[in-house]
């Protein structure tokens, strides 16, 4: 097995990433342009590198966590990205990002002998720090296979999907299901909340009934709480890029996403109210206020 594992991009995911792997026994060498986030990581044990192709030097397996189609492009085929590595090496990508940008990169790394593995991730940064992530991997199977023990330090689960791409449609099939999710909570919780109803009563009840949800649950207490500026796990500028990025593919393919498309505006709507890098949970100020819910006049929580 790998024991020495390069991350390149140390933001909330990149970084959870370096801790659990070390957690779990791994040497990480690490890199990333704000050099603030990495002497962060190495005061706890990671070992810093000069550039993304020096870390593709010291290590045979990388993963990338990037904010940016820019950052991406520039971490595989820039000055000093992986293209220059020299050796063969596979590296695992783990944004959400168009297909056209991870095939470009595939094509570019393929030519010197470097293998691209397409592992877009399911979850928040608060999930990645516990450790509870879904990997949805796709590309070269004994690559995969090499990898799957460092995705594992890193999530819950890991699944191989086939040829490379796969990984980034079921990462769009499973945002539009979060962004969907996510506005179906926050209107829940603004209908119960107008009915006269605690938020605190609609999470408890609702949690183990049948309308609970994955997103209900991590979401739905920031929601009662009614608080959305701390611990943040992601913003509508992230989520934002996420949903065009969908929104582009489902044109491609000439499939019409009408629930996606209504919650996207809920979105879009949260920024026009200044709550860009709010949580996404902040959807429930918004529905609210679409719904004239005042906290003020709803009754404290009463349940047994």
């Amino acid at each position: 097995m790998d024991t020495s594992i390069g991350v390149i991009g140390l933001g909330i995911m990149g970084a959870a990433y370096v801790r659990n792997l070390m957690a779990k026994g791994f040497k990480v060498v690490g890199f990333d342009v704000d050099i603030a986030k990495v002497k962060t990581l190495q005061s706890e044990g990671l070992q810093p590198a000069n550039s993304p192709a020096d870390v593709g030097r010291q290590c045979d397996l990388v993963i990338t966590s990037l904010p940016t189609p820019q950052a991406f492009h520039a971490v595989m085929s820039g000055p000093n990205g992986l293209t220059e590595v020299g050796r063969p090496i596979v590296v695992a990508d783990t944004c959400t990002l168009a297909l056209q940008d991870k095939e470009k990169a595939f094509e570019a790394l393929k030519a010197v002998g470097v293998i691209l593995l397409d592992c877009p991730v399911s979850g928040t940064g608060a999930q990645a720090a516990r450790g509870d992530l879904v990997f949805f991997a796709s590309g070269d199977k004994a690559s995969y296979e090499r990898l799957r023990p460092a995705l594992l330090a890193m999530g819950r689960v890991a699944h191989h999907l086939g040829a490379f791409g796969n990984g980034s449609r079921m990462k769009y099939v499973a945002n539009l299901l979060v962004a969907i999710h996510n506005v179906s909570t926050a209107e829940a919780m603004a209908f119960g909340m107008k009915a006269g109803i605690a938020p605190e009563t609609i999470y408890d009840v609702l949690r183990d009934s049948a309308a609970t949800s994955r997103i209900f649950e991590v979401r739905g207490p920031m929601m009662v709480k009614n608080t959305y500026d701390q611990n943040v796990s992601a913003t509508f500028v992230t989520m934002g890029k996420d949903l065009s990025v969908i929104s582009q593919y489902a044109q491609s393919i000439d499939c019409p996403t009408p629930l996606f498309s209504l919650a996207s505006n809920i979105h879009a709507a949260a920024v026009a109210q200044g709550l860009k890098m709010s949580d996404t949970a902040a959807v429930c100020a918004v529905m609210e206020r679409m719904l004239g819910v005042d906290r003020n006049q709803v009754a404290p929580p009463e349940h047994s």
